[in-house]
């Protein structure tokens, strides 16, 4: 099968190019549209003067691009942690699944943005009321996953592993946490996203650093330029969390057939 990157890429430069000639000709009005190469030319201003990148032993100085990352980052890892636990507890226990389950489908359904303001009373306006944003975010995407996995987990496949003499320890190892992980890394590339969302939404309601503030600031004296700029920021690095999930998905899960592939007969 040939590559398809260099479609992508094209494709990506026609949207580009469209984008610059509406706005240069005016068609679509640059101040709501912006412009953008002078889009592109902040964020390497940002980067250039070191105020996305810097770190230093004080948090004052990280650089926003660093907090919003750390953000994200324990957002995603304590998310997933707490999703695949809970999911692979309460798939196993019929009695406290049935227990908790109104409760689950109620705080699932519940819009998580607006625990933002409640977090940052909890937790201040430091970098935790964002992570925990990100985990309500996250937790609920892996847990039903890993939930589905475990339950999907055939029965013949069960009866021959007890059969074998393997113990509820064995069973786990062996068959439940494989399905479950299966169904775990296909949820994590939209927990990445979500992550971002979580982190970005909680700089956007409430900080002094991270790329939803800067971008919150741009807005606030109609910089639609930076808006754009912080936008492309936030989707490059997102898409590059993404690309590190594939790969370790990958690694991990070289036992599963590529789509498409099947057993010879």
């Amino acid at each position: 099968m040939k590559p398809l990157w260099p479609w992508q890429v094209l494709l990506f430069l026609v949207l580009f190019g469209l984008w610059y000639g509406l706005t240069e000709t005016g068609i679509l009005p640059p101040f709501f549209f912006g412009r953008p190469l002078i889009a592109l030319q902040k964020v390497w201003e940002w980067f250039e003067s070191g105020e996305m990148t810097r770190f230093s032993t004080s948090w004052v100085t990280i650089g926003h691009l660093w907090v919003t990352l750390i953000e994200t980052v324990l957002a995603f890892v304590i998310g997933t942690v707490l999703g695949l636990a809970v999911g692979l507890w309460l798939a196993l226990s019929p009695t406290a699944s049935a227990l908790l389950d109104p409760y689950v489908k109620a705080a699932n359904s519940m819009p998580r943005v607006i625990l933002a303001p409640i977090f940052a009373v909890w937790f201040g306006l430091g970098i935790w009321s964002k992570v925990a944003l990100g985990v309500t975010l996250v937790f609920f995407i892996v847990f039903f996953n890993v939930y589905q996995g475990v339950k999907e987990v055939s029965p013949v496949v069960l009866a021959n592993a007890r059969m074998l003499g393997a113990s509820a320890r064995d069973l786990l190892r062996t068959v439940y946490l494989p399905s479950a992980t299966s169904w775990v890394f296909s949820s994590l590339h939209t927990s990445v996203g979500m992550a971002f969302v979580g982190a970005v939404v909680g700089e956007y309601l409430g900080s002094a650093r991270g790329v939803g503030y800067l971008i919150l600031q741009s807005e606030a004296v109609f910089d639609i330029n930076g808006v754009f700029a912080g936008i492309v920021i936030l989707t490059a690095f997102a898409l590059a969390l993404d690309w590190l999930v594939t790969v370790a998905e990958r690694r991990l899960l070289v036992w599963r057939p590529a789509p498409g592939e099947t057993e010879p007969l």
